[in-house]
């Protein structure tokens, strides 16, 4: 079973998380593709690059799986989703990213594969996150669908844990198209004690895992992409 573990596993996600014991890690945290960069079938079928892409200075390498529209994703997301439940301890954690448009269709999603879903986390972006026009509201936050496989059991090692964080985006610390800040993951893993199994079945640049590993928490990384991939495993050996 210790063949898996603080690697980076270059592949699909789903074939590689079919290959993994029954009841072997303590939490999944995770950043899926969202499939929602456009209100339309043709801005979400567009290239990531030219949805996510904020910056003229600074250009990332595109990634997989964004194209969905919403019925497909939710079944791709129940595929991968049931398979963490599988692989998930009893009361084990499972934490995944979205966005306002998938809000919904995650918490569907989470329970589709028989997790227990216990709440949102916010993430706050600031203030510099964009808005259409002077009539919005901006989109400053992204969230967090939390659910645990069973019971939720009372922790000793800490805990409750905040139900929004505050990160702002850092150019210096994005080594992904939608790459989240590493200080955030960092409190994160913290979900789980020091020695803990963090899988992230979808983990760009690895900033789960390099979080993880700055925290003392063990860690099983997944991407698709050789690019980033590559990416992750510098990061960790760094």
């Amino acid at each position: 079973m210790n063949n898996y573990l603080n690697k980076i596993l270059c592949g699909d996600s789903l074939e590689i998380l079919r290959q993994l014991p029954d009841n072997y890690v303590d939490a999944v945290i995770t950043d899926p593709p969202y499939s929602s960069g456009g209100m339309t079938a043709a801005e979400r079928s567009k290239d990531p690059t030219e949805k996510y892409e904020q910056s003229k200075l600074v250009h990332r390498p595109t990634f997989y799986g964004d194209t969905k529209d919403q019925r497909s994703w939710l079944h791709w997301c129940n595929l991968w989703i049931s398979e963490c439940h599988r692989i998930l301890k009893p009361s084990g954690y499972f934490l995944m990213f979205t966005d306002w448009r998938q809000l919904p269709a995650s918490t569907d999603a989470v329970q589709i594969g028989e997790l227990i879903w216990r709440g949102i986390v916010a993430w706050d972006k600031g203030g510099g996150s964009r808005a259409p026009h002077k009539g919005y509201f901006r989109h400053q936050c992204e969230y967090i669908v939390w659910a645990t496989k069973g019971k939720c059991r009372k922790n000793e090692h800490a805990g409750p844990f905040p139900g929004c964080y505050k990160f702002p985006v850092k150019q210096s610390d994005k080594f992904h198209l939608t790459g989240k800040p590493s200080d955030l993951m960092k409190e994160l893993v913290q979900i789980v004690p020091e020695g803990s199994i963090v899988l992230d079945p979808f983990a760009g640049s690895g900033t789960t895992c390099v979080a993880a590993k700055k925290m003392k928490r063990q860690f099983i990384g997944i991407e698709k992409d050789e690019g980033y991939a590559e990416i992750a495993l510098k990061r960790i050996d760094q």
